[in-house]
């Protein structure tokens, strides 16, 4: 029987027998995409933002390359992997990842998880009943949204620019408060990152109080606000830390929580631990 030669058949074709037509691929495949319902629906982004008054956003499927970017750890020292994440998978390219609140954020890394991996979510958890830890299935896909419409029982109102106003309880000064963006956010990051670094006295709360704080009686100078928050009573610091939270448009992860040694059921936020884009596969 004569014997084939198979050398021949899955050698390559030298280079100058390929039409040059041929050297490179014109084939493109298209990914799936999906529309994510934006918590703060557009409202706070100024009017030259491409989210003005946007009530969702599209993005595409997660892909090998938005795994190339999870992965990085040079990214990840940089403090830019997330935000190189979101921009990958915009659809709208004119969408910087830092000028998006947190809770727009949040939503967009939440779909980009259950379209990549699904909605089980597979985290270690303690029961705050027992102390017992465990590791607990969550249902990603059943979130709500908190769009923080009901404010009357916070004696905040929306101004017209996107920001709320109400009247420190015990300093009487009326303040307007602005909502953190992911560049603010990086910025008391790396605020705090110098201080310990430099051995200073970190001061976290006022670092925060001075980012959220825009105005206090109609002056909006940095000096005027930084001046405010160093008198500041600790009740109406307190106060305004606390509803912080809840005028802050945002995805709600709060789950119930069976636990196995105790059998008691509580509410837990469900811990974004570093396995959130890495479940096991």
């Amino acid at each position: 029987m004569a014997r084939r030669n198979n050398k021949k058949r899955v050698s390559r074709p030298d280079a100058e027998s390929v039409p040059a037509s041929d050297m490179s691929s014109d084939v493109k495949f298209a990914t799936p995409t999906e529309f994510v319902e934006l918590p703060t629906r557009g409202r706070f982004y100024p009017e030259d933002h491409p989210l003005h008054n946007a009530k969702e956003v599209e993005i595409k499927y997660m892909t090998a390359k938005e795994e190339d970017i999870l992965s990085s750890s040079t990214l990840l020292k940089k403090g830019i992997m997330l935000d190189r994440f979101i921009e990958s998978i915009l659809i709208d390219k004119t969408i910087g990842a830092k000028s998006l609140f947190s809770g727009d954020r949040n939503a967009i890394m939440l779909s980009a998880r259950i379209t990549g991996y699904g909605p089980e979510y597979d985290a270690r958890v303690t029961c705050p009943s027992c102390g017992a830890a465990s590791v607990y299935t969550f249902d990603l896909g059943e979130y709500g949204i908190s769009y923080a419409d009901d404010l009357e029982h916070l004696g905040m109102t929306l101004t017209d620019n996107g920001m709320y106003s109400f009247e420190a309880e015990k300093s009487k000064a009326q303040l307007e408060i602005r909502l953190l963006d992911g560049e603010d956010e990086r910025y008391l990051s790396k605020v705090s990152e110098s201080k310990r670094k430099n051995n200073l006295l970190e001061t976290p709360l006022t670092d925060l109080l001075k980012m959220i704080i825009a105005s206090v009686n109609g002056d909006d100078s940095r000096t005027t606000v930084e001046n405010y928050v160093n008198s500041m009573p600790a009740f109406d610091s307190r106060h305004l830390r606390n509803i912080y939270a809840e005028i802050n448009p945002n995805i709600d992860l709060t789950k119930d929580f069976d636990c196995s040694a105790c059998g008691k059921t509580t509410q837990l936020e469900v811990p974004l631990s570093a396995d959130f884009f890495w479940p096991d596969q």
